[in-house]
Parts: structure tokens; C-alpha cells; sequence
């Protein structure tokens, strides 16, 4: 029998802070148990994100650690243990958080990959799972809903296995 990722479905409760796309409350905390060793935590797209872990947004608003694209931070390869990624959705949310162009799930799934050390997770919270690249492997997808009247978010986890372009 092949590998089976875990599924799961969390009911969570809203956001207690007034920040536009803020996480629901717990989520931070159940979502970094799927990623293991978060001592080196990357927020990509960060937002206003609190607690430890370097911060990566476009938006200079929100003092992230580093503003850059996430699509194309600049950021060496395989810097960071975990990274966690909560981009915008639709058009509505990347103008609500400043960004040109929407980016797709894929486009930042590969540079969150190529950021973080073979072995490490990405964590990616969208209404859409992304197609892990060869150089990963799926581990998780859980349906996440904060109560009734909103969309299901998906929260996928992805490990690197290889180096971009090494596949054995």
C-alpha cells in the first residue's frame, strides 16, 4: 500500500484581532505541528503575522522582516526549517493587501520549496491544493471552516525531498 497523506477538517473559531486576513484563533498553533521543526520559521506572505519566524511581504505596512515579492524573494536556497504561506486568494484580497498581480498557489509553492532545507515543510493555507514539483511530496490536506457562511480553506503540506532539478 502507497503513502497516504492525513486528511483532516478543523472548526475554528474567527480571528480575535481586526486584521484583514488574519488567521483563525488556534490555527497558528496546529498548523506549525504538521510542519516539525519550525526553529527556523519563514511567514511567507506574512501579513500581520505575530510570534516568532521571519516575515517576507510586499506590503512595507505590515514590517516584515524583508519586503519582497513572494514569488521571487531573493532568499538563498534552503535557508529557512519551515515556512508557512498565506497569500491572497482572489483579485479583491491581493488589492486589499497591495499586491500587483495575484500570484498562484504554484508560483509561490515553488519558491517557498526552493527556500526551505530538503526535509523541511511548507505549509500553505488557500482555497486551492497546489501540484507538488517533483522535488516534493504531498503530506496533508485539511479542510478548515470558521463557522457557517464562510468557504472552506484548504491547509496543505508539502516536504521537500530533493533540490530543485535532483530528483533521485
Amino acid at each position: 500500500m502507497g503513502f497516504r497523506p492525513i486528511c483532516d477538517f478543523w472548526l475554528m473559531a474567527r480571528p480575535k484581532v481586526k486584521y484583514y486576513g488574519a488567521f483563525p484563533s488556534g490555527f497558528l498553533w496546529r498548523a506549525k505541528t504538521l510542519l516539525g521543526d519550525t526553529s527556523n520559521l519563514c511567514h511567507l506572505c506574512s501579513g500581520m503575522v505575530e510570534g516568532e519566524g521571519f516575515k517576507i511581504d510586499l506590503d512595507p505596512a505590515v514590517s516584515p522582516d524583508l519586503v519582497a515579492d513572494a514569488t521571487d524573494t531573493g532568499i538563498e536556497d534552503d535557508r529557512f526549517s519551515a515556512v508557512l504561506c498565506d497569500a491572497p486568494y482572489t483579485q479583491e484580497d491581493a488589492e486589499n493587501y497591495r499586491f500587483p498581480d495575484l500570484p498562484t498557489p504554484n508560483m509561490l509553492l515553488k519558491e517557498a520549496l526552493r527556500i526551505v532545507k530538503v526535509g523541511g515543510r511548507v505549509g500553505f493555507l488557500h482555497y486551492i491544493c497546489p501540484r507538488p514539483p517533483k522535488n516534493a511530496k504531498f503530506v496533508a490536506c485539511i479542510a478548515l471552516l470558521v463557522g457557517f457562511n464562510n468557504r472552506v480553506r484548504l491547509y496543505s503540506v508539502f516536504e521537500k525531498t530533493s533540490k530543485a532539478g535532483n530528483t533521485k
